[in-house]
């Protein structure tokens, strides 16, 4: 009778595991599709905008929107309001509970992806946060920014097991022998590192990205630091850039 006990514990817990994951994984591509959504109303009409400007309480896990503002012209300047909440007469105005109650559903996971992109705002010292607006296309992003440090670069190879997706060797064309010539010296600095793993742990979260941009990295891979090669290490080609 325990035999049979301990089997049936194990199959459920399996099953509850098995049901967590799919879950967790549910929730984090609906936090980015609401995300998507109001990033591309708040584009249509404000073509410009680079963040919304928000106050969160952590205690009750709500926020109260602030605003929309572009982007950061100078390392000393700030980012620029382009909509205050307050102000009616704007475009964005009559969208704006869409907009907050969007942002509070692609926040509200714990371990949602919209977190990669929420920081808070230096230019105040009060409860204020912005999070920077998801990318229309973002293979077209992750391109460019490697690109901007690594301009030969055809492909990366991206670990979803490091921070929800890593960017762990660049690949710029091939060497003499036909093979990739890979490296793992990123050249660019932290921000744009935390920036890139943002971007490539949202594919990751996105079933539709991934299944058009994370292809196998094939059964003759080697990780660079050692680890086991699995599902989760995958090759991201990257598309021309302008």
């Amino acid at each position: 009778m325990r035999d049979a006990t301990s089997d049936l514990l194990a199959i459920l817990k399996q099953q509850r595991e098995e049901a967590d994951t799919q879950r967790t994984r549910a929730e984090k591509a609906y936090a980015l599709a609401v995300l998507d959504e109001t990033a591309a109303l708040i584009r249509a009409l404000c073509p410009e905008a680079v963040y919304i400007n928000f106050a969160y309480y952590g205690s009750s896990r709500t926020l109260s929107l602030y605003g929309v503002l572009g982007e950061q012209t100078s390392p000393l300047g700030t980012c620029p309001w382009l909509w205050d909440e307050s102000d009616q007469d704007h475009p964005l105005a009559e969208h704006g509970d869409k907009i907050a109650n969007d942002l509070q559903e692609a926040l509200a996971p714990y371990n949602s992806p919209a977190w990669a992109c929420t920081r808070r705002n230096s230019a105040s010292e009060g409860n204020d946060w912005i999070l920077e607006l998801p990318p229309p296309d973002r293979a077209a992003r992750i391109a460019e920014l490697v690109r901007e440090h690594h301009p030969e670069a055809t492909a990366v190879v991206v670990d979803g097991r490091s921070a929800g997706g890593r960017i762990i060797e660049v690949i710029e064309g091939v060497a003499e022998d036909s093979s990739d010539n890979r490296t793992t010296r990123r050249r660019w600095n932290e921000r744009c590192d935390d920036l890139l793993t943002a971007l490539v742990a949202q594919m990751f979260a996105l079933p539709d990205l991934a299944d058009r941009h994370l292809m196998p990295v094939g059964s003759t891979y080697a990780h660079p630091y050692g680890s086991s090669t699995s599902g989760h290490v995958r090759r991201i080609p990257l598309p021309p850039t302008p």
